[in-house]
């Protein structure tokens, strides 16, 4: 058998279940994060008992330093974060998930496992990064 058979196309039923497993546990996370950041900057959780969870003390800790905005700014990558994850189970339903949008190979499972949500293979990713602009700077004198 050549090596371009023995080399997997697509993830098992049984690794798709791990890995939405993964993102599951990863989506109640990031939801209950995203509540809590979106009362910390709308001040909706000011009088209430949820002050008390150590989780939110340490959000209401740090809600006193960040601005308002800067907590919007955090709810809204938050929401997209989620929205990402919700888009890899779409992608463990249709038995894309771990394909390489730019190659066409399986992304590792270690880097999967980092960050479920990736679309690209840590090669595609280092291709991109070294294709974007560099601004350069004037010399130093």
């Amino acid at each position: 058998m050549s090596n371009v058979e023995k080399e997997k196309t697509r993830y098992s039923d049984e690794e798709l279940e791990e890995f939405r497993q993964l993102i599951n546990d990863k989506l109640i996370k990031a939801r209950s994060d995203f509540e809590l950041l979106t009362d910390a900057f709308t001040g909706a959780n000011d009088n209430d008992i949820s002050d008390t969870s150590p989780t939110f003390k340490v959000l209401e800790e740090g809600s006193q330093v960040l601005s308002k905005e800067e907590n919007s700014q955090l709810a809204a990558r938050m929401q997209k974060f989620i929205r990402d994850l919700e888009a890899a189970l779409i992608r463990i339903q249709n038995k894309t998930y771990g394909i390489c949008r730019v190659t066409g190979k399986l992304i590792a499972k270690e880097r999967l496992r980092a960050v479920p949500h990736a679309t690209m293979s840590i090669e595609a990713k280092m291709q991109q990064t070294k294709k974007e602009p560099k601004i350069s700077l004037p010399p130093e004198e």
